[in-house]
C-alpha cells in the first residue's frame, strides 16, 4: 500500500501575487538563518526567514514587472534576479543592504530564465536569451564580458530559446550549454567554438523546462504536452532519447533534480507537484495543495539531509514547503 501523500510542512503567504521563481540559501554555518528567495509577478523579490516563516526583506528592482529567476552567487548576500523589464539585476544584501549593484539589459522579450555556472573563484558564466529571437548570449560575471553568442544554423527553425542549463563535468572541463527551444528541440552547445554539438527533437511543443545530471549524463525535459522526455548524452556528445514518461495531465512549468540525484520534482499546470525517483522515473508522490498552476519548484541546500525541503510557488500567491526526504 502506498503511503498517502503528505501535507505541506508549512505554507508561506504574503507575496500578494503569483510566484514565478524560488531559490534556497540554507547551507551556511550557524547562526546563519536558512532563507528562501521568491520572485513574484508584481516585481518583488521576498527573502523568507525559514525559522519564523515570515518575510525578512522585500526587494524592489524590476519596475513592478514579473520576476521569473532568482539565484545566489556564492552565498545569500549576493543575489541575481531576472524580470520582465528585460533586466538581470545583481544585488548586494550584506549588512542589511537592499541595493542593486549592477544590471545587464538583455533586450529579450521572452521569459527564458538565465542560467548561472561558477567557473572559478568569483567568476561565473551566465547564459541568457538574447535580443535576436533565436540567439543565446553567454557573459562572464561580474565583468559582463561577452564569451560567445550562440546562433542556430541558417534554416534550423528552432524558434526562441525557452530554457537554459549551463554545466560542466568537473572544474577543469569545458563548460557546455543545454538549451530547450520553441520547436521542442534540446540542443547541446560548445561555448568555445559557438557551435551546436548535438540536437534532439524531444517534444512536439516548446520545451518549458529542463534539468541535467552531469554525473549520469542524463537529462529530463517537459513541455505543454502530457509527456516527460528523458534523454542521455553519450561519449561522442550526442543526445539520444532514453525514454519517455506519460503524465496524467498536460503541462509542466518547471523540473528540478534534487542535488543528491535521487529524486526529481515537476511543477504542473494541473496545480500538482509530482515526485519521481530519478533512476527509473518511478512515481513516488503527487503533492496536491495548490489551487492554480504551480510555476516553480526548488530543493533546499541544507547540509543535513533530514532538514532538506522542497518549495513550490504557484499562481495562487502561495509557496508550499514540503519535507519529503524522510518519505523517499
Amino acid at each position: 500500500m502506498a503511503l498517502p501523500p503528505p501535507d505541506p510542512q508549512f505554507v508561506l503567504r504574503g507575496t500578494s501575487a503569483a510566484v514565478h521563481a524560488l531559490h534556497f540559501s540554507c547551507g551556511g554555518q550557524e547562526p546563519d538563518v536558512p532563507v528562501l528567495f521568491s520572485g513574484s509577478e508584481n516585481g518583488f523579490i521576498h527573502v523568507w526567514n525559514l525559522k519564523t516563516h515570515r518575510v525578512d526583506t522585500a526587494l524592489d528592482g524590476h519596475g513592478r514587472k514579473s520576476v521569473y529567476c532568482v539565484e545566489t552567487m556564492g552565498g545569500k548576500n549576493r543575489l541575481l534576479s531576472q524580470g520582465r523589464d528585460q533586466r538581470i539585476c545583481l544585488w548586494d544584501l550584506a549588512e542589511g543592504r537592499t541595493s542593486v549593484t549592477d544590471a545587464v539589459f538583455t533586450e529579450n522579450v521572452g521569459f527564458c530564465r538565465c542560467s548561472l555556472l561558477k567557473v572559478a573563484q568569483e567568476r561565473w558564466l551566465m547564459a541568457t536569451a538574447a535580443k535576436a529571437l533565436e540567439e543565446v548570449q553567454v557573459l562572464e560575471l561580474p565583468s559582463k564580458m561577452s564569451v560567445c553568442t550562440l546562433k542556430p544554423e541558417v534554416g534550423a527553425k528552432l524558434g526562441m530559446p525557452m530554457c537554459l542549463k549551463l554545466w560542466q563535468l568537473n572544474c577543469g572541463s569545458q563548460p557546455l550549454l543545454l538549451a530547450g527551444y520553441e520547436d521542442g528541440s534540446v540542443v547541446l552547445w560548445n561555448l568555445s567554438t559557438g557551435k551546436a554539438l548535438s540536437q534532439l527533437a524531444c517534444h512536439q511543443e516548446p520545451v518549458m523546462s529542463l534539468d541535467f545530471d552531469s554525473e549520469k549524463a542524463k537529462g529530463i525535459s517537459g513541455s505543454s504536452e502530457k509527456v516527460l522526455s528523458i534523454w542521455s548524452l553519450n561519449e561522442q556528445q550526442n543526445l539520444q532519447v532514453y525514454k519517455t514518461h506519460q503524465l496524467v495531465n498536460a503541462g509542466i512549468s518547471d523540473i528540478t533534480i534534487r542535488p543528491d540525484k535521487k529524486i526529481l520534482a515537476t511543477a504542473g499546470w494541473d496545480h500538482r507537484i509530482r515526485i519521481f525517483g530519478w533512476k527509473k522515473m518511478k512515481p513516488l508522490a503527487v503533492l496536491d495543495y495548490h489551487t492554480a498552476t504551480v510555476h516553480c519548484v526548488s530543493f533546499s541546500d541544507h547540509k543535513n539531509p533530514s532538514e532538506r525541503l522542497l518549495a513550490a510557488g504557484s499562481k495562487d500567491h502561495r509557496i508550499s514547503i514540503w519535507s519529503i526526504y524522510t518519505q523517499t
